[in-house]
């Protein structure tokens, strides 16, 4: 078993315009995707809006700087993750191809290997 990262992306004023029908609908992808994953599922969670994000910079000494917000300006946010324990990354990619997000023009999801130094 291989464990994975997929995150999910896509434009927050698009997802803040959806209407309770459209969110609904997207709780049941979400619903699905953890039902097929089963334990495999190990983690996942929506993450608040970038504008609650804090940052840390590296500075050159031995304070990094903080700052407000994302770490750069990008058109997709990222609004969520699973970590899913899968046979390999076939498996995650099938899993993945199930998020409602892919179903919308702005979204995006990156499946990505976790690093397994034990």
């Amino acid at each position: 078993m291989a464990k994975y990262l997929v995150l999910i992306y896509g434009s927050e004023q698009e997802w803040d315009a959806q209407t309770p029908e459209e969110l609904k609908a997207k709780e049941s992808g979400h619903i699905a995707f953890s039902t097929a994953a089963g334990a495999g599922r190990l983690s996942g969670a929506e993450l608040e809006s970038v504008t609650t994000a804090t940052t840390l910079r590296a500075s050159g000494g031995d304070t990094p700087i903080v700052t407000d917000g994302p770490f750069m300006e990008t058109k997709e946010a990222l609004g969520g993750f699973y970590i899913v324990d899968v046979p390999d990354l076939d498996a995650a990619v099938t899993l993945a191809r199930m998020l409602p997000e892919l179903r919308e023009q702005h979204g995006a999801v990156e499946v990505r290997p976790i690093v397994d130094h034990g």
